[in-house]
């Protein structure tokens, strides 16, 4: 199974690479070009229809696989990348499998976020704003995140922004 998998993926990833190319998008255009111009030939009879249409539904329906396939790779790729800034940097490990988490789970994390969004404006309009507030409260059942360090005092520099305003 895992070799299916394997080829499954290099050949979704060759083809939704090879699809995106300016020449098959060209050949596209041309195939489209020659079946309207087959038209009078054909008499735009009821075949000459039906080629179209069952060529572009046969042709959507696979893209849609491989696309999804293409996506569903991507976002794993992003979201690893992501997991790995969370670690490494001092940001909340707790946030590492977000996307794991039930919609209501996700709006408390988000209404949270809105807030320390809110509170860090005045700071960072003030040139006060040198890192993240502290964060105050559990965001969601059995998600505990731990507090941020203390805010840094403002560089001479930004305290004489500040209070030049």
């Amino acid at each position: 199974m895992a070799h299916q998998n394997d080829f499954f993926s290099r050949f979704a990833r060759n083809a939704a690479k090879r699809a995106g190319q300016p020449a098959i998008f060209g050949s596209a255009v041309l195939i489209i070009l020659v079946w309207a111009l087959a038209g009078p030939i054909f008499k735009f009879s009821d075949t000459w229809q039906l080629v179209i249409n069952t060529s572009t539904t046969i042709i959507t329906f696979l893209m849609v696989f491989l696309i999804q396939n293409t996506q569903n790779r991507d976002s794993e790729a992003m979201h690893l990348k992501l997991d790995e800034l969370i670690r490494a940097s001092s940001a909340h490990n707790a946030l590492l499998d977000i996307e794991e988490l039930s919609e209501k789970e996700l709006d408390a994390i988000k209404i949270e976020y809105e807030e320390l969004a809110k509170a860090a404006r005045p700071m960072l309009q003030g040139g006060t704003e040198t890192e993240a507030p502290k964060i105050k409260k559990q965001t969601a059942p059995g998600l505990l995140v731990t507090k941020r360090k203390t805010p840094q005092k403002a560089s001479p520099t930004a305290r004489a922004k500040a209070s030049s305003r």
